[in-house]
């Protein structure tokens, strides 16, 4: 299958540029970044894509084999860079997509020209043996996840507001909330299941290429400790702490996402 087609990829900026790809978290699509565009194709070609089951990607790719793991969500990450062609890129994740780059730049280093972990988290359970504090008890995921199991529209509209923070702002929660209702909830369960099970603790380490981890100032899902965490763990690596609040600066604070972004990869080549 094209992957083009597959993942309904965007190329917009400028051409012969540094290339930034743009890869979205659960629930939403490539429209997520749609603010932060504007500043990065001035100087960049800027990619963007729908993760299989997300978007206006094609539903006929999605398969519980393939995606029960962030492996397969890593595949079509290498799968794109491949197809495009357009040399090591600077990967740009939020959320869980943070860590898809982080496994996508341990398997293939030489496709990236650097990485920017927006939003990250490598685990969101704690683990009071290891003195780690992702957020959440197993209890609270177990809670999160059966809820999303029982009532989906309803889970989106109590957690979007949660996740994107901002309550003086509910025009942001209400976008959020939306963009989960357009997600098939048999393809958001799943999902939910790998965002939130997932441990990549231990993948940090192997990463080997140039990494700007960014932060928010307050975000409910990856609270405070988690981006030193990450950077902890990534040799060389660099961590910011953005003004923006919420675990979605690129809608709360799109200008301020998109310079850090800007300066770290016009850098990164």
């Amino acid at each position: 299958m094209d992957v083009r087609s597959r993942n309904h990829v965007t190329v917009t900026g400028r051409a012969g540029r540094p290339v930034v790809v743009l890869a979205h978290g659960f629930g939403c699509d490539q429209n997520l970044w749609r603010l932060v565009v504007p500043v990065l194709e001035e100087d960049f070609t800027v990619v963007l894509f729908d993760h299989v089951g997300s978007g206006r990607s094609d539903l006929s790719a999605w398969s519980l084999e393939r995606y029960s793991t962030l492996d397969g969500y890593v595949d079509d990450v290498l799968e794109l860079c491949r197809e495009l062609a357009l040399g090591p890129v600077t990967f740009v994740g939020h959320s869980v997509s943070a860590m898809m780059g982080v496994l996508a730049a341990a398997r293939e280093p030489e496709a990236f020209a650097g990485l920017v972990l927006l939003a990250p988290s490598p685990c969101f359970i704690d683990d009071p043996a290891a003195g780690y504090r992702g957020g959440f008890s197993a209890e609270d995921i177990d809670e999160l996840l059966e809820s999303l199991d029982a009532n989906y529209l309803g889970w989106s509209g109590a957690m979007a507001p949660v996740i994107m923070g901002n309550p003086e702002r509910p025009e942001l929660g209400e976008e959020l909330t939306n963009s989960f209702c357009r997600t098939d909830p048999e393809i958001a369960r799943v999902f939910a299941r790998v965002t939130f099970l997932s441990d990549n603790r231990e993948d940090l380490a192997k990463v080997t290429v140039p990494t700007l981890v960014a932060e928010c100032s307050t975000d409910a899902i990856a609270p405070p400790g988690v981006g030193a965490f990450v950077q902890s763990r990534i040799p060389g690596s660099r961590l910011v702490t953005l003004n923006a609040t919420g675990h979605c600066p690129q809608l709360a604070a799109p200008e301020e996402t998109a310079a850090a972004i800007a300066a770290f990869a016009g850098a990164a080549r």
